[in-house]
């Protein structure tokens, strides 16, 4: 009994030292592996190149545009008003009653063509009447010639005094005056016949009937009959700021024939095409503005009296022009200059020399070839001489 339990005890303690070192071993050998591992990264990071040392730079991103060729206009743009180059109320020259009224409002007409009928017959009764005393006047007129024809013969016989002869010829002379002045009288009396029928005094539009027939009508009235406003040719008022002033009459002096162009308020439909009449003659101090009168031939009648338009001065075009965006051009203490990208997507430095300019579009005179690209986004991280990405693709060939 007493050998028993050592035999136990003998047989538990060899099977607890295994297992202890077996963790042991385990622990240990994780360990080393880890530090290993961490020997072998430390190793191939100090061994391996720097990332970009063999790796393209990607460079700054940009957006560039190809520089053109084409036309290059320099335009004025003003604000104008379409104005009739004239504008007639009709109006009766007599007095009397309306008989008729031969137009339809809002017809084209031309000049002459009858528009109203007053009543002709007062008129027509004052010229009969100057006629008739016309008629007495020359009868009387002829009676007094062939006494004075009498009395010079008698005077020549001595057997009248002179003095006779003398009165005779006055009332000759007075009967003259008279027949002068009838025929004075029938004329006015068939001018007034004559202004009893109203014709169209300039070819143009008719604009809304201001009397109706019936209606008795003075040559005093201040509304008139109707009016017409003539279309064809048709002009368009507008003003320029003063600082152009100088250059629109340098063109004009020297015989340059200005074209214009109206368009509507949103300046997105062209009206009309016309030309440069005149100039006004002085500035207009209030605003700064000078006025300027264009011409257009108005056949479709695009254009309406008191139409407000945007007019468009064409004052240079230049038909082979190199062309840039204007966001393109950099300014620095040399002067302009663009960022030009060269075929392997680099970007250089170039100085420029500017023509003109409409705002968007620049023209440039020396330093950019068509065709060549010039950043116009992203300027500010470039740099002379780097690589660039370009955010639109690339064109296939660069002249």
């Amino acid at each position: 009994m007493t050998t028993e339990p050592m035999l136990v005890g003998n047989t538990r303690a060899p099977a607890a030292a295994p297992r202890r070192r077996w963790w042991l071993w385990l622990g240990g050998l994780a360990v080393v592996l880890g530090l290993a591992l961490l020997v072998v990264r430390l190793r191939a990071g100090e061994s391996a190149p720097p990332a970009g040392a063999h790796a393209a730079h990607p460079g700054a991103a940009v957006v560039a545009q190809p520089a053109r060729r084409g036309e290059f206009d320099r335009t004025l743009d003003g604000i104008g008003t379409v104005t009739p180059f004239a504008t007639v109320t009709v109006r009766s020259r007599v007095d009397g009653q309306l008989m008729a009224v031969h137009f339809t409002e809002g017809d084209a007409v031309q000049a002459g063509d009858l528009l109203a009928e007053i009543d002709p017959r007062p008129y027509a009764v004052s010229l009969a009447q100057a006629q008739g005393q016309m008629a007495r006047d020359q009868a009387l007129l002829a009676n007094a010639r062939v006494d004075l024809d009498r009395y010079r013969k008698l005077v020549a016989q001595d057997s009248i005094p002179k003095q006779q002869l003398d009165t005779q010829g006055a009332l000759v002379a007075q009967f003259e005056g008279a027949v002068q002045a009838d025929q004075a009288q029938i004329d006015s009396a068939k001018l007034q016949l004559t202004y009893s029928r109203i014709t169209a005094p300039i070819s143009g539009r008719l604009g809304l009937r201001l009397m109706d027939a019936g209606n008795i009508v003075h040559a005093s009235d201040p509304g008139g009959l109707v009016t017409i406003a003539q279309l064809q040719p048709i002009a368009v008022l507008f003003t320029l700021p003063e600082d152009t002033v100088q250059d629109v009459l340098e063109k004009v002096r020297s015989g340059v024939v200005l074209s214009v162009e109206a368009y509507d308020r949103s300046q997105q439909r062209q009206l009309a095409s016309g030309t440069l009449l005149t100039v006004d003659n002085a500035i207009d101090a209030t605003t700064g503005t000078l006025r300027m009168k264009a011409q257009f031939p108005n056949t479709d009648g695009a254009l309406f009296p008191n139409q407000f338009v945007n007019a468009r001065l064409l004052l240079e075009r230049h038909s082979d022009a190199t062309l840039i965006d204007a966001a393109a051009v950099q300014r620095g203490p040399d002067g302009t200059y663009v960022y030009v990208v060269q075929p392997d997507h680099t970007a250089v430095q170039r100085p420029v020399r500017l023509g003109l300019s409409d705002g968007d579009t620049v023209m440039v005179e020396a330093g950019v070839a068509p065709g060549e690209l010039v950043i116009v986004d992203g300027a500010d991280a470039v740099r002379p001489g780097k690589p660039v990405t370009l955010q639109t693709p690339l064109p296939t060939a660069l002249p």
